[in-house]
């Protein structure tokens, strides 16, 4: 039995009558967190110029065609409506301009030296540093001092067509725009130097941009403070000769600036004595502010922007978070898997092993049905050949295909059938428990086939009268399709080492509907299955625990059962696991704060089934995010190295759980395709559970279809065989 999922997105009528399907909740909200997430990402690749950035400098031209009044000229050059003018500033007049900032370590201590002199100066920002940090921008503007555009990324503009300069002129302008609500006519070009550096290359770019309506600065003096060549010689090469006026160059980001502000606090002071002044560029010309102040929508557009970069770089660091945490539950798990499961196998494995005297006494097995017809038969004549002695009672649950009917058709001894109304697989077994003649219930599906040693194997651990339940080892009969495989390799790895490391931790939560067993006594005492949850099978598990049974786990109680097989099957089958667990961690949060036995499993757990159950595969995306991000936007080779390095663990852990369940190690082929695939159907899933949880929805029981193809290998062949179809898969051996 599996879940039936109450569609979130029901059909709706189109005007012209017909129906039109709209798109279910369940893959409209992840698949909108998915953009959202991806969008926040690209946003800040772009703003950390690791998207779109061009790194590329332009080697010297010619300057046969730049004007000689330019090469000739001033620092400030103005092609504004057909201008062609080159210009200086006054004697004794400095403008210091400072480019590639702001940066949140140098940027502030360059202000506090200006101020201090009481000295202006210019401020040449990228778009990428203020819109990452728009509350120094804000400072630079508050305390006097001139704000101009740097591009948005720095690339060399002489590469880049007029769109993409177009593209870097208002981005930058924007992120000023939001950081301080000014508007600038300056700009000066990345790489740029003196203006008889001039060439063929950029001087078509210096007139585009004037017509653009801005200002040209580059300078004429270079204290070439990014050499770091001494805070004597930064002073040397920044001072004018003869009371000049200059536009000196500095750098407040690029690296390490502290030669820059241990000259500037040394320079300011030296010159102001020679009866030089230290203004903004304007102030220096004596000509209106290059900064207008912005309002309306223009200001709010600069305001969502430095919001959505601020949440994207908020987010980004929230997301690096999470995959810390995912990347240390992930090795966590692998190293506790790997070490208690070689725990539990060589206790249990050793010789002379065993759990008390041998359990011989006849044993009820349970098998609730509900539209079983093509998997029954099989099911119960395997039960036939059981190795140990046993009645098997099928409660029919309100099947409409002849379920029961086939069963009484057979005519096995020790067999009987049990009709009820339809009521759900809870009501089923409690009622299948009623009907019981032993101590000892075994609990198996009606798409399951036992293998003649499987019950024997499963009752044995009650030699220990401290044990009341007991986990079967479960696996995949259609391994034949891909999907299958993938849940075979899921079934091995993710289940079964999964209840061996419980198992020594004593707090395994969840006895497999497909095959596991039961003292009755011990269900009696916690009030038999409930249907509280969509899990019924993970509620009673937490229920022994919290009453002090033990619950192990039989490595050789093999039971082989129909997987889904399609993606429509595996969701609806998943979804309700998910939210079933998820309803039965709810249901028994108390035991955190019990004491004796409940305590235990609430404080040891409840927290490691939250934490590897639900908190991990939730998180576990995050992986797949920065994979995709790292190989398209780098670093490449170290993202495809991590990735690798966390498969080859999963490898490793898949290849031992596999070589302990004695299993052929050629399913493993299709590993890396399951990591990519499989994984992403599986985070939806639970994604869809979390938001039915949050949201109040509730689910209800649905049937999975079956094909009845599964026969324990080595296991009895059944009497009559319906005539298959060419539909049919074929049965595995």
């Amino acid at each position: 039995m599996a879940s039936r999922i109450r569609r979130h997105g029901p059909a709706s009528e189109a005007r012209d009558g017909s129906r039109r399907r709209r798109l279910p909740m369940r893959l409209l909200l992840p698949l909108l967190l998915l953009v959202a997430l991806v969008a926040m990402l690209m946003l800040r690749g772009y703003v950390h110029s690791e998207i779109l950035a061009d790194h590329r400098i332009q080697p010297e031209a010619a300057t046969d065609k730049v004007p000689e009044k330019i090469l000739e000229g001033g620092p400030i050059i103005d092609t504004r409506s057909g201008r062609t003018t080159g210009l200086g500033v006054p004697e004794h007049r400095l403008v210091l301009t400072f480019d590639d900032g702001p940066d949140p370590e140098w940027t502030p201590k360059v202000l506090d030296v200006l101020k201090k002199h009481h000295a202006h100066a210019v401020f040449f920002v990228t778009g990428t540093m203020s819109s990452r940090y728009p509350e120094l921008v804000k400072r630079m503007v508050d305390e006097g001092h001139e704000v101009g555009l740097h591009t948005f990324n720095h690339p060399d503009l002489s590469y880049q067509s007029k769109k993409r300069i177009d593209w870097e002129l208002s981005t930058n302008q924007l992120a000023i725009t939001g950081a301080a609500g000014v508007r600038t006519s300056l700009f000066r070009p990345p790489y740029s130097s003196f203006a008889d550096a001039m060439d063929d290359k950029s001087w078509p770019v210096t007139e585009y941009i004037g017509t653009r309506g801005y200002i040209t600065v580059v300078n004429n003096t270079d204290s070439e403070d990014w050499k770091k060549p001494g805070v004597d010689e930064i002073i040397r090469r920044a001072t004018p000769h003869g009371g000049k006026g200059a536009i000196v160059l500095m750098h407040d980001s690029g690296g390490d600036r502290h030669q820059t502000v241990q000259a500037l606090d040394r320079f300011l002071p030296t010159l102001q004595q020679q009866g030089y002044r230290f203004d903004n560029l304007t102030e220096a010309l004596g000509a209106d502010s290059a900064l207008t102040r912005v309002s309306g929508l223009d200001l709010w557009k600069g305001k969502a922007w430095i919001f959505l970069v601020s949440a994207a770089d908020g987010i980004t660091s929230v997301m690096v978070v999470g995959l810390a945490v995912i990347g240390f539950l992930v090795i966590s798990r692998f190293v506790l898997m790997l070490l208690l499961s070689a725990a539990h196998a060589r206790r249990v494995r050793r010789k002379g092993f065993g759990w008390g005297p041998a359990v011989t006494e006849p044993v009820s097995v349970l098998v609730p049905a509900y539209n079983e017809a093509k998997c029954i038969e099989n099911t119960v004549r395997s039960l036939m050949a059981s190795e140990h002695p046993i009645e098997v009672v099928v409660v029919d649950d309100g099947s409409t295909d002849g379920t029961a009917r086939i069963v009484e058709a057979m005519g096995l001894p020790n067999v009987r059938v049990v009709r009820q109304l339809n009521a759900g697989k809870p009501a089923a077994l409690n009622r299948g428990l009623a009907n019981a003649r032993y101590d000892l219930v075994v609990m198996m599906d009606g798409d399951t086939v036992f293998e003649p040693s499987t019950v024997r194997e499963l009752v044995q651990p009650f030699g220990d009268p401290r044990v009341g339940a007991v986990a079967g080892n479960a696996k995949v009969g259609n391994r034949d399709s891909l999907i299958g495989a993938w849940q075979h390799i899921e079934y091995v790895m993710g289940f079964n080492l999964d209840r061996r490391m419980y198992d020594v931790l004593r707090c395994m939560p969840t006895i497999p509907g497909a095959v596991g067993a039961f003292r009755r006594s011990a269900l009696q005492r916690v009030g038999g299955m409930s249907d509280d949850t969509l899990a019924e099978d993970t509620d009673i598990t937490m229920a022994l625990h919290r009453d002090g049974w033990r619950v192990v786990y039989a490595e050789n109680a093999r039971a082989w059962t129909e997987a889904p097989e399609s993606v429509q099957q595996l969701w609806s089958q998943r979804y309700r696991w998910s939210y079933g667990t998820m309803q039965a961690i709810w249901k028994h949060r108390r035991a955190l704060v019990d004491r004796g036995p409940s305590g235990r499993f609430g404080r040891v757990g409840l927290p490691l089934v939250s934490l590897f159950m639900v908190l991990a595969p939730l998180l576990a995306p995050l992986i797949d995010v920065f994979l995709l991000y790292g190989v398209v936007f780098g670093p490449t080779q170290k993202t495809i190295v991590a990735w690798l390095g966390v498969l080859a663990i999963q490898a490793f852990c898949a290849a031992y759980a596999f070589r302990l369940d004695k299993e052929r190690m050629t399913h493993l082929i299709s590993l890396p395709l399951q990591q990519i695939l499989y994984r992403q159907l599986m985070y939806v899933v639970l994604l869809q559970s979390w938001i039915t949880a949050l949201t109040g929805g509730r689910l209800r029981w649905q049937k999975l279809r079956r094909t009845g193809v599964v026969e324990a290998p080595g296991g009895p062949v059944p009497t009559q065989r319906r005539r298959r179809s060419s539909s049919d898969r074929r049965p595995v051996a």
